[in-house]
């Protein structure tokens, strides 16, 4: 069994990772970490899991001595100061935030702030979307696993841009997600007399995700892509639909054709689906898929692909556990939920 530890256990990737790794037949938990929750039973926490264990607040060679492997599920910017520690101590880490997601530290600190002296170790990461990265992942000791919005757009876009089908200056995102996307701390906008039964943007022109999609574009690309992107909240609490807008280059494709172009693109990817018809967020919550769905318009050269996913799982927590299964050398869909919610 490998020994696994989670800091930031409490909140909602925490938890995710809590049930995935009680379930996964090669982890162990050894250690949950926290800050305003320590000395708390996770039990007394989240009663509904049945399990339980102290949250805590150790040194990082201490932590190191209980884990092989560490999550970080932590605000932005708090990642950056325990890695470089429990990498030293011997620990493989996968960090849930943004701070391990950009090579560029100078793009990190213009769109999060803050300072960083680690551009070495942020070079040295490898960002964690296995349809694109599997092999780099299976060999890293450090992993920046996505954001949810930007793991849903990419894996829209990447056949489109690495085969050269679109106009690379046309590319729009609207994307809509469940209020869980904004965590578990209180805030107005998430009460449920504020968000139900409404659809709010946010972000508009500044999400801090659009760097990181446009960085995974343009190193696919082999030139600067710059994205619109849009972010809207929805009145639900977990899953992402983005609708992936582009002018298509060759005006004579049709639908069946990006239909073979994807399944033939996502061939050896377990956990994305390619359907003939338009996905929904239900199909995919509590589990890993992204669904991706596709049409041609043919009378404004355009074309729409919608991809949905859970953005708790695929879009967090459970992309993190595939990583963990790449870096552990087992198969990625190991202790992964196959199926969905639903109704």
């Amino acid at each position: 069994m490998v020994r696994v530890g989670i800091i930031g256990a409490s909140g909602y990737g925490g938890v995710q990772l809590v049930r995935l790794l009680l379930e996964h037949p090669q982890a162990e938990i050894t250690y949950l970490g926290g800050s305003s929750s320590v000395g708390q039973s996770f039990g007394d926490i989240y009663p509904h899991l049945g399990w339980s264990l102290p949250i805590e607040d150790l040194p990082p060679p201490a932590i190191a001595d209980r884990c092989d492997v560490v999550f970080l599920s932590l605000p932005n910017g708090l990642a950056c100061q325990l890695a470089p520690q429990l990498l030293e101590c011997g620990c493989r880490v996968l960090d849930l935030s943004a701070d391990y997601r950009f090579r560029d530290l100078s793009i990190y600190t213009q769109w999060y702030q803050g300072t960083r002296s680690d551009q070495a170790l942020a070079q040295e990461a490898v960002y964690g979307l296995p349809e694109l990265y599997r092999e780099e992942i299976a060999k890293a000791r450090l992993v920046g696993c996505p954001g949810c919005y930007p793991t849903a757009s990419l894996l829209a876009l990447l056949p489109l841009i690495s085969q050269g089908l679109i106009d690379l200056k046309s590319i729009v995102i609207d994307a809509k997600s469940g209020t869980s996307g904004a965590g578990r701390q209180a805030k107005t906008h998430l009460l449920l007399a504020e968000a139900q039964g409404s659809v709010a943007a946010y972000g508009v022109t500044n999400h801090r995700h659009t760097p990181e999609i446009e960085q995974i574009c343009s190193a696919v690309a082999g030139q600067a892509i710059t994205v619109q992107f849009t972010p809207h909240l929805m009145p639900m609490v977990r899953g992402i639909l983005a609708t992936v807008y582009a002018q298509l280059r060759d005006p004579g494709l049709v639908k069946d054709d990006l239909l073979t172009i994807y399944r033939s693109f996502y061939r050896h990817a377990p956990w994305v689906r390619v359907i003939n018809g338009y996905p929904q967020t239900k199909w995919v919550a509590g589990t890993n898929w992204c669904f991706l769905g596709m049409e041609v318009d043919q009378r404004t050269g355009r074309v729409i692909v919608l991809s949905a996913i859970d953005n708790l799982l695929k879009g967090q927590a459970g992309q993190g556990v595939q990583c963990f299964n790449l870096m552990l050398g087992w198969a990625e869909t190991l202790g992964l939920p196959q199926y969905a919610f639903y109704p």
